[in-house]
């Protein structure tokens, strides 16, 4: 199966702006998402780390989009352990939280989540009745770091998302420093059935954590590049297009190109996802490193072909 290629959003501000991508005349909702998928298979969705979405609306994403058009979705930032504002959850969820601003997952009771975690899995049903429904992708902060406590959360949102397909991503070295524990994260995530997120991006902070070339899940591999800008990842900038600011060169594509088709080889289904989101930047190199995969790949299999005289004859 080939590789799916897109972007982390078809809707980032500056994308939009730059006037770039999407043709003259296309500027409703509805029109950028058919648009985007008549160019490319996949997509992340990003807005549903911010705020959990409406059924109404997932059903306008799956209805609006071709047949066999993927959607992952990222993990709402509550499960994910980051500080999440009352004001964006649903409405009876707000009616349980009387008097409280700002809500983290480890602090909150028991009815909060629950509510919360029904309200998410019901709300991406749309995507799963379409057949639409990649992957849920939880992208932990930094500050997640290796411990029971952590592991145990994470083996429960498996759980509670058993019928779904999980991908991981942490954000700190720790999870992959050294041969023993990169050993011991792959194993783990093995075992709990979750698909390891390659990362493509900045070197040398405790943030910055190393592109594993490994698959954990029978069904997926993940890639998702978020650039290579060290100097933008970690400064004070005011939006993720900022902190995102790269473009990949052509060398940059063709050397992941052949680490990606290496591992596409080993699963069903392959995902790559630009996330350097500034103006128009990721959707030109998801567009580059598509047409490279398919020439890798074309020249793989005749090199097996070529290798084996029974595969290359006629029949």
């Amino acid at each position: 199966m080939a590789t799916l290629v897109g972007t982390a959003s078809w809707a980032e501000k500056t994308l939009i702006d730059c006037k770039r991508f999407y043709p003259p005349g296309v500027s409703s909702a509805e029109g950028r998402l058919r648009y985007y998928a008549s160019i490319f298979p996949v997509v992340e969705v990003d807005s549903s780390y911010y705020a959990i979405p409406s059924q109404t609306m997932v059903q306008n994403w799956a209805a609006r989009t071709p047949e066999h058009f993927v959607f992952n979705v990222k993990a709402f930032r509550f499960f994910t352990g980051h500080q999440t504002d009352v004001q964006v959850l649903p409405r009876a969820v707000k009616e349980l939280l009387s008097g409280r601003k700002r809500l983290l997952y480890r602090d909150s009771a028991e009815e909060v989540k629950e509510a919360l975690w029904r309200a998410f899995v019901l709300a991406l049903e749309p995507l799963r009745a379409a057949g639409k429904l990649g992957m849920i992708h939880f992208q932990f902060p930094p500050t997640v770091t290796p411990s029971p406590r952590v592991t145990a959360h994470i083996e429960q949102c498996a759980e509670r998302l058993r019928r779904d397909t999980l991908s991981i991503e942490f954000r700190h070295k720790s999870w992959w420093d050294g041969a023993e524990r990169t050993a011991s994260t792959l194993a783990w995530l093995r075992d709990i059935g979750a698909v390891h997120t390659i990362v493509d991006g900045p070197r040398g902070a405790d943030n910055s954590v190393p592109a594993v070339w490994e698959a954990t899940h029978p069904d997926f591999v993940l890639l998702r590049l978020s650039g290579r800008n060290a100097e933008t990842y970690n400064a004070d900038v005011p939006t993720a297009a900022e902190r995102f600011n790269y473009e990949y060169s052509d060398d940059e594509l063709q050397s992941l190109s052949a680490e990606m088709v290496r591992l596409a080889f080993k699963v069903k289904n392959a995902h790559a996802i630009f996330n350097n989101c500034d103006e128009d930047k990721g959707v030109r190199n998801a567009q580059a490193f598509a047409h490279m995969l398919s020439g890798q790949k074309a020249e793989r299999g005749l090199s097996s072909r070529l290798a084996d005289p029974e595969a290359s004859s006629c029949k």
